[in-house]
């Protein structure tokens, strides 16, 4: 599994700087050089879509690393309870 999370933190694209939510969209626009709030009605149009836009952009939430590097699915299958 950690070999899958190299590879997400390999392609380099992390959330951006300039989040409003997740920051996903601050994420495409940094990485593409486009304007941060066209990529983010870009994003809200897609939510128009049925169950397409949410459910994506759920997926790569969940999956896009944080300016350090965290990915929250990551971070959320590595907690255990403590043991007894």
């Amino acid at each position: 599994m950690d070999s899958i999370f190299s590879a997400i933190r390999s392609l380099r694209f992390r959330r951006g700087p300039q989040r409003l939510l997740g920051g996903i969209a601050g994420g495409i626009a940094h990485r593409t050089g486009m304007n941060v709030w066209l990529v983010r009605l870009l994003v809200f149009l897609s939510f128009l879509l049925p169950v397409v836009g949410i459910v994506l952009y759920l997926i790569i939430w969940i999956l896009t690393p944080w300016q350090d590097g965290r990915i929250p699915l990551e971070r959320s299958l590595n907690k255990r309870p403590p043991a007894r």
